[in-house]
Parts: C-alpha cells; sequence; structure tokens
C-alpha cells in the first residue's frame, strides 16, 4: 500500500489508484503521511488541517476522517491512535515523498554520472504534478508543498548536471530552457542552458542567452551576474577547450564486458533527429532509463511503448534513444516497421534484416542467401556488443520477432498501436502504455511551439484546445503549426474553430497522411477485422464518458463472449483504453472518428438496442430497491438485447454508481436524435435512485430535458412523468415554488389521463414539500388524498406507504394514538409485502412517534431498525436524518456520549453529500470536550 502525495493525495492499494474523497480528510491523511513514522499530535493535526478555521465539532470531525482513511486503507491498523494524537506506522505503509527522497539519496552517493541521472530520472518520474495539488490554501500543508517542489527543482538541477557530466548536452536542451523560462533568475540553470548551447554548437545562441539573462538582472534586480557566469561568457568567446564534452561516454556503474572484436568496419548511427520541442513523459522516460539500466551482462531487455495514433509513441522513442545513444558505443539500429501507415504495406522482416546488415557494412558477397542465414548473421554481429535496436511502428509481435537479437548488453525499443501482449508474455517485454498528455505538460508543448508570452495571455482559451485536442500531441502540434504560421490570430478564434467542429476531425486536417488526424486514425481501422470495425464504428453512438462489454454487446447484438473477443481485439490495437473492471474508454478523437464512420453506415437499430439495454437495466435497478414505484409499461426486447438483473439492493446500487454517468449522457442523446420516448422514461426510471445517491441538481437537469423531449413530441403521459421528476427534483434542491408548480402540473395531468396510481404518488411529493416547510395538517391531507387514491385503485404499496405519511405528520401534530396507529399497519403491510423501502420508512415513522411519546427505549430501537435498513440499501441521506433523530433520542434521555456520536456520524455524511441541513445538525453538538484519540 502507497500513500501518493506528489500530485494529488491518493491512496493505491492492490496496484490500483483510490481517490481520497473531501478536502479535510485528504489533509489529514496528507499531515500524517508526512509524518509517516511519528505521532502527530491533535493540536498540531487541526492546526494543520482546519488552520483557524477549525469548528467547535473538530474532535468528532476528526474522529470521522480518521474512521474513514482506515476504511479507505483497508485496515484499522493502519492508522494508530496513540496518545497525544495518531500515527500513520512507517512498516506497513509507503509514500511517494519516501521513495523519491531515498532515490535522491541514492544518486547523491553515485559516483558514475549515468547511474545517477537513472536514479534521479526514477525519482522525477514519481512527481504527477504540483505536490499536494489539492490541499492547497491550508498555510502547514502549503508549506509543505514548497518544500517538495523545491526538491523537485534542485533534482532537476542535479540530473541536467549528471547528464551534462555524459555528454547529453544537446539532448538535455528542452528541458533546460523550461526550466529557465521557469526561474528567469537561478544563475545557475542559466548556466547550465548557455554550456549546453555551445556544447550543441550554437556559439552565438549561447551568448545571446547569456546577454538576455545580464540584461534582466540588470533591469529587474540592478545586479551583474555572477563571477563563475561571467568567466564562461569568456570561456566561449575563447571557445577555451575546458568547455568540450566529455570525450567519451561516462562507463557504466558496473564493468562491461570486453567489446566484442569488431567484425565489420561499420558502427551504425540510424537514429531520427529528436523533436527539439519535446515535452512531458517523465514517468516514461524514468521507465525506459530503468530498462536501459537493465541491459547489462545478463540480459537483453526488450521495451515496448503502446497507444494509440497520435499520442506521440514514436516521438518519445527517439527522444529517449538519441538521449541514450552514448550508451551504446556499438550502434545504434532504427527502423520504421510500417505497421500501419497510408499504404498499409507492413516491412516484410527479411528486409529488415538485410537493411540491418547492411548498416553493419557487410559486403555483399559475404551476405549468405536464405533469410534463416540472415537473421542467424545479424544476432553474430552483435552478439557481444551493446547496440540499441529501436523497431518503430510495430504491426504485431510475429513482426518483430526475426529482428530480435539475441545477445545481452542490447535494448531492443519498439513502438506500435498494437499492446503486443504475446511478446510480453513470452519474451518478457517491459510494457510501456503511452496516454494523452496531461494539461500542464500539453501547454508547456504549446508554449515551446508558440511562445510563453502567446499561451500566457489567453488562459482559457489554451486549456479549451487542450480539451478539444483530447491531449494528444499530434492535434495540438496541427493546431500550433496553424497559430505559429498565423502569429496575428487569437488563440480564443482557433478554440472557437475547434468548438465549431466538435464532434468531425476537420479541423485537424494536416498538410499530408502524417500529419492529418483522420488519415493517422484510419491507419489503425483499416487493420481491423471487419466485425471488430463494425464495433469500432458502433461505439460512435455510445454517449461515453465510459462503457462495459454490455453496452458492446447491445450494440452489435453479439453474444457476450463474441462481444470480448471484439473488445480484445480493438483493446490490441490500441483503440480503446481498458479501465477498471468490465469498462473501456476511447479519447475524444478517436470517438470523433468512429462517429464520423458510422454517419457513414448509420444502424438505427445498434443505437435503439443500447438505449433498449440501458432503460431495462436502470428499471430492474430500480425495482429492486423500490419495487414497481417507478415502473414503466416497457416493450419487450429482442434476444438480442442483454439486460441486467438484480437479486439485491446493494448490486443494484454498485451498478448504477458505476452506470450513472453513461445514463445521464444518453439522456441527452437520447432527445438529440429521435429517440424521445427513450429520454423522459429514462430520466423517471432513476429519479428516486439519484435522490439516494443525494444526485438533486442533475436529477433536475435530465428531468428538464426528459419534460422538454416529451413535451417536443406531444406525449401526454411522458409529460406528466417528467413533471413529476422535475418537481421532485426542485422538492430535493429546496425550491418549493418551482417544485409545487411542476407537481401540480403532473397531478393534474394525471387526473386528466385517468391514472389515479399515479396520481396518488405525486400527492406524496406535494405533501413531502409542506413537510419540510413544517405545514404538518397539509401534509397530511395530501396523504389522506393518497390513501384514498390508493384503495380506489388495489395498491397495497401505495397504501402502506400513504398510512406511514399520515402517521408521521399526525405525530408531528401531537395526535399521537392515531399516528401509531397508522404506523403500525404501515409497517404491517411493508413486511408483508417484503418491501425493504417501505419497511425502512415505517420503522423511522414509528421512533419518531415513540419520540414524541417520551418512551425513548422504543424510539431508539425503531431508529436503530431503521438504519439497518438505510445501510443495506445505501442510502446515505436518509441514513443522516434517521441519525440525527437517534441522537436526539440519546439526548433526551441525558445519554450524551451516544447523542454526540450519532450527530457527529450524520454530520460527517450531511458535509460529504453538502447538503444544508448540516448546519442543523451541527448546532446540536456542544464545544468539544478533551478527548484522546478514538479507538
Amino acid at each position: 500500500m502507497r500513500i501518493n502525495l506528489l500530485g494529488p493525495v491518493e491512496v493505491v492499494r492492490d496496484g490500483l489508484p483510490r481517490p481520497v474523497p473531501g478536502l479535510r480528510r485528504k489533509a489529514v491523511l496528507a499531515v500524517l503521511a508526512l509524518r509517516r513514522g511519528e505521532v502527530v499530535g491533535l493540536e498540531r493535526l487541526v492546526d494543520s488541517v482546519w488552520a483557524a478555521g477549525a469548528p467547535s465539532t473538530v474532535a468528532n470531525s476528526l474522529q470521522q476522517h480518521v474512521s474513514h482513511l482506515r476504511h479507505l486503507l483497508g485496515d484499522r491498523a493502519a492508522i494508530v491512535a496513540r496518545p497525544p494524537g495518531y500515527l500513520l506506522p512507517a512498516e506497513t505503509t509507503e509514500t511517494d515523498v519516501a521513495v523519491a527522497e531515498r532515490l535522491i539519496r541514492d544518486a547523491a552517493g553515485t559516483v558514475d554520472p549515468a547511474t545517477r541521472a537513472g536514479r534521479l530520472r526514477a525519482a522525477l518520474a514519481l512527481w504527477r504534478g504540483a505536490s499536494l495539488a489539492d490541499v492547497a490554501g491550508l498555510p502547514w500543508l502549503d508549506g509543505q508543498a514548497r518544500r517538495l517542489d523545491d526538491l523537485r527543482l534542485r533534482t532537476r538541477r542535479d540530473l541536467a548536471a549528471a547528464e551534462q557530466e555524459i555528454g547529453h548536452d544537446a539532448a538535455l536542451l528542452p528541458e533546460l530552457a523550461e526550466l529557465a523560462a521557469v526561474h528567469p533568475f537561478d544563475e545557475q540553470l542559466h548556466g547550465r542552458l548557455i554550456l549546453a548551447l555551445y556544447r550543441a554548437g550554437r556559439q552565438a545562441d549561447a551568448l545571446g542567452a547569456y546577454q538576455r539573462l545580464r540584461e534582466r538582472l540588470r533591469s529587474e534586480l540592478g545586479i551583474d551576474p555572477s563571477p563563475p557566469l561571467r568567466g564562461l561568457e569568456t570561456a566561449i568567446l575563447r571557445q577555451d577547450a575546458t568547455l568540450a564534452p566529455p570525450a567519451e561516454p561516462a562507463p557504466p556503474a558496473e564493468p562491461a564486458p570486453p567489446a566484442a572484436p569488431p567484425r565489420t568496419g561499420r558502427v551504425p548511427a540510424q537514429l531520427p533527429a529528436a523533436v527539439s520541442a519535446f515535452t512531458g513523459r517523465d514517468h516514461e522516460l524514468g521507465l525506459l532509463d530503468a530498462a536501459r539500466d537493465d541491459a547489462g551482462d545478463d540480459a537483453m531487455v526488450i521495451a515496448a511503448v503502446s497507444g494509440s495514433g497520435g499520442v506521440g509513441k514514436t516521438t518519445l522513442t527517439v527522444h529517449w534513444a538519441q538521449r541514450a545513444a552514448a550508451r551504446f558505443p556499438d550502434g545504434q539500429l532504427y527502423v520504421n516497421l510500417r505497421g500501419f501507415g497510408p499504404d498499409a504495406t507492413a516491412a516484410d522482416p527479411e528486409q529488415v534484416v538485410r537493411g540491418f546488415l547492411d548498416a553493419f557494412g557487410v559486403p555483399p558477397s559475404s551476405v549468405p542467401a536464405g533469410f534463416t542465414a540472415q537473421a542467424a548473421l545479424y544476432r553474430s554481429l552483435v552478439a557481444g556488443r551493446r547496440v540499441l535496436v529501436v523497431l518503430d511502428n510495430a504491426h504485431d509481435a510475429a513482426q518483430v520477432r526475426p529482428l530480435l537479437p539475441g545477445s545481452p548488453g542490447c535494448l531492443v525499443l519498439i513502438t506500435s498501436r498494437s499492446l503486443l501482449s504475446p511478446l510480453i508474455a513470452a519474451e518478457g517485454a517491459l510494457p510501456i502504455p503511452l496516454d494523452a498528455l496531461s494539461t500542464d505538460q500539453a501547454r508547456l508543448l504549446l508554449t515551446r511551439r508558440l511562445g510563453a508570452a502567446r499561451v500566457d495571455a489567453e488562459p482559457v482559451a489554451v486549456t479549451e484546445i487542450i480539451t478539444r485536442c483530447a491531449g494528444l500531441p499530434l492535434p495540438l502540434v496541427i493546431v500550433a503549426a496553424r497559430a505559429a504560421t498565423r502569429p496575428r490570430l487569437a488563440l480564443s478564434s482557433l478554440a472557437a474553430e475547434l468548438r465549431e467542429h466538435r464532434g468531425d476531425l476537420t479541423a485537424f486536417a494536416g498538410g499530408d497522411d502524417n500529419t492529418d488526424v483522420r488519415a493517422v486514425l484510419s491507419w489503425s481501422y483499416r487493420r481491423l477485422s471487419e466485425p471488430a470495425a463494425r464495433l469500432f464504428r458502433l461505439l460512435g453512438l455510445h454517449p461515453g464518458p465510459d462503457a462495459g462489454s454490455a453496452h458492446a454487446a447491445a450494440l452489435t447484438g453479439a453474444t457476450p463472449a463474441v462481444t470480448r473477443r471484439l473488445l480484445a481485439e480493438l483493446a490490441e490495437a490500441s483503440l480503446i483504453t481498458e479501465t477498471t473492471g468490465d469498462r473501456f474508454t476511447m479519447h475524444d478523437l478517436l470517438r470523433a472518428y468512429a462517429g464520423e464512420l458510422v454517419r457513414e453506415q448509420p444502424e438505427t437499430d445498434a443505437h435503439q438496442r443500447l438505449l433498449d439495454h440501458l432503460l431495462h437495466s436502470v428499471q430492474a435497478c430500480g425495482r429492486v430497491q423500490y419495487g414497481d414505484w417507478q415502473k414503466l409499461d416497457l416493450p419487450p426486447t429482442g434476444p438480442d438485447v442483454p439486460v441486467r438483473r438484480f437479486t439485491d439492493p446493494a448490486a443494484a446500487n454498485a451498478w448504477y454508481a458505476v452506470e450513472q454517468r453513461v445514463l445521464s449522457a444518453a439522456i441527452t442523446q437520447a432527445a438529440a436524435t429521435g429517440f424521445e420516448g427513450h429520454a423522459w422514461r429514462l430520466a423517471w426510471s432513476q429519479s428516486l435512485i439519484m435522490e439516494a445517491h443525494a444526485l438533486w441538481r442533475e436529477a433536475a437537469t435530465v428531468q428538464r430535458i426528459g419534460l422538454d423531449a416529451a413535451t417536443r413530441t406531444g406525449d401526454r403521459i411522458g409529460q406528466a412523468h417528467a413533471e413529476h421528476g422535475l418537481g421532485m427534483a426542485y422538492s430535493w434542491l429546496g425550491r418549493d415554488e418551482e417544485a409545487l408548480t411542476h407537481l401540480n402540473r403532473s397531478r393534474d395531468a394525471f387526473a386528466a389521463l385517468g391514472d389515479r396510481s399515479h396520481q396518488a404518488q405525486v400527492c406524496f411529493g406535494v405533501g413531502l414539500v409542506y413537510d419540510r416547510r413544517g405545514d404538518d395538517a397539509a401534509a397530511r391531507d395530501e396523504s389522506v388524498l393518497a390513501l384514498r387514491l390508493y384503495r380506489d385503485s388495489g395498491d397495497r404499496r401505495g397504501q402502506a406507504i400513504a398510512l406511514g405519511n399520515i402517521g408521521w405528520s399526525t405525530a408531528r401534530l401531537g395526535d399521537l394514538g392515531p399516528a401509531l396507529a397508522h404506523c403500525r399497519e404501515s409497517l404491517a403491510i411493508h413486511q408483508e409485502l417484503g418491501d425493504v423501502q417501505g419497511i425502512a420508512g415505517s420503522w423511522d415513522s414509528l421512533g419518531l412517534v415513540h419520540q414524541r411519546s417520551g418512551r425513548f427505549d422504543e424510539a431508539a430501537t425503531c431508529y436503530r431498525a431503521a438504519l439497518e435498513m438505510w445501510v443495506r440499501l445505501e442510502n446515505e441521506f436518509q441514513r443522516a436524518d434517521t441519525l440525527t433523530r437517534l441522537g436526539d433520542v440519546h439526548a433526551a434521555a441525558a445519554e450524551v456520549d451516544d447523542a454526540r456520536d450519532c450527530w457527529a456520524q450524520s454530520l460527517a455524511i450531511l458535509e460529504d453529500l453538502e447538503h444544508a441541513d448540516a448546519d442543523a445538525v451541527r448546532s446540536r453538538l456542544a464545544p468539544p470536550r478533551v478527548i484522546t484519540p478514538g479507538r
């Protein structure tokens, strides 16, 4: 288990990152992790996490946060209560900060500059952005963030020094230029940049950089450059021999085996030129550095860089290879295997091997006949040597295998849109998957191509450009080239152009097939089997943001087994990315390309199958939790539409938590594409589930979309349901007047349709608004009307809910005898029907009756029974509501500690939900007593 702080705060458990919810909870974990192995006193912890803004309930809040963190970490012993505070044990918990500091210490004690550079780069790869990025604004943690960011800067300086010792000045230039731009007065950094420029043969640029620094220091600080910098300028003017790079690359940390006697007179150096504006990819560079360090006497190392078209595989690989070339003095081979390209003709391994023999200077007369003999000669040539082999743009493992050397000391670096899984499994290749650039990395790419002044002047436009380009280097470079050739064009105009072409790739047309996003993506698409190509096209119909295999099966109409095989083919081709569990995603430009393809070959039935799958599945989800309360009469689905079934509320809730964003996006998409009936039905089917998950604002949004869709098509039933759903959403948000407007419209509509059951259901919504306002008589009258309507229609569950609501309102009015009778009758019917939701509500209402009657033991028993049901249903808001009342019961019985515990639990839930009721619960908690940490 590891806690990551060098970026957003997160927990890594079982190899998977787990986000930490809530600012204060993140801050508690960060403080304990930064003081790993030390007892952090309560006062220091509170001061670090809340500073001067600690509430009166801080002691209870702290205990709640520690409890949640223990659950997140998966072990109660992960955070130990030890007076006077808490301890995060060092022996059981690692942090990325500790790993980075250890690597940096090891590097400082290493004489060999290559080994030192590898360790420093591995340390830098641990940073995922600004340190402690999501706990900013807390003074103590801000100080720690500055310390860690200073450490990062010092490490980058030390890495630059080590690389210059090796002689990698040219490869260092982009990074040094970036550092110098960010730290305009750091003379040490500028000195290294000036030296690197000189060693790269750019004497004039080196002197220009010195003169700009001198002018900046004089004009802004009133000082001259330091003596070492002035001496460096003099040495450059004299072309002093002491400034020359090392004549030989620094030897490896461990002695290399004696080089084999040269068999030919030529050392190949085939690497293409590196891109000057390369940026980011510190993590991947660190992995490649580690692979290079492993290329020793005992093994040949293979690294496979994979990713979709336009993600920057070749750029990364060539950049790293140029930087590492000195470690492979016996040659650097490079070939484009054309596995994916405009002509769809992959390179023949036999021709590639023959080219390698030519590169080593083997005379044609010495080349044996037949591929097998030529491959054997190639492996003999590299035996005992340190050779770097770059196999770019490979199609599959079969194309690569004949080109692998057979001896230790060599490193083979492969790029492919395929994952090359067989090579990873059989040859032990190191997989290095490449994804989109982070926002910071993408911004730096644009800065290097357009200049800091232009990028900094329009930050909002730059962010939109990065988003529209999905963070992919290729479209970013295309847009940057367009901006660079039109220096007067505002970046906001470019962003508007991308916005206008959202959903297609017109804005990313380059000058040729290699720089046209649509063409580049087509190379991967054309390599697919027809069934996989069809699935890729159909994914252009998926509303996003991610999908499951059931969605893919619905789109294709194929069996689950066939669908999984097709998804595996798309993943192998890097056209989709597998995430967690049974989910996958694709970046926005691939989605746009798939959308273009499916519009060319439309399949309306596939779109309807997907919407049917979502609608019938969410209906099943709601039914297992609420019975037939939100049931709609849906047409049956065909056998090619998979529908999820659920056996218990927990499974239904888990499914909904994964699918909620897809369902919301599907409502918007359905309303816009002629499936208006699906739009309002999807919205209505999840309204109660959204209430339970506290998705009140999202509920209002999707219900409004459903109402507009139903109104547009004149669907009276749809309008009635959507008005009901929208009214309930506004009620949960506390917008009572708007809620009543829509609820009354819905009730009138159902009355006109003769639908007494749904008319009664709307009465409950109206009654809820009155209950929130404290108008108990009006709330009771609405429930009485609902009871009459349900009795007329013979709806037993509706009658039970109405009886419970009448009992609740009657108890609040003080008429406790009838209230008790109504609540008991409600409970009996719900138990007869096996309705978990209704049973929970009835126990809660009975608790209130007993509480108002002064029977506190009976009230506590009823509330605990309700809490057990709310936990089972995973309804956090209702659990908090019942906990508040249970706390009130304990307080009335003078059980102060139990009361405070219930209120603290309720407050923690309501704060996480950002619910207005949190203030009322907070006021119940007395000022904190002196406490010891909770056990």
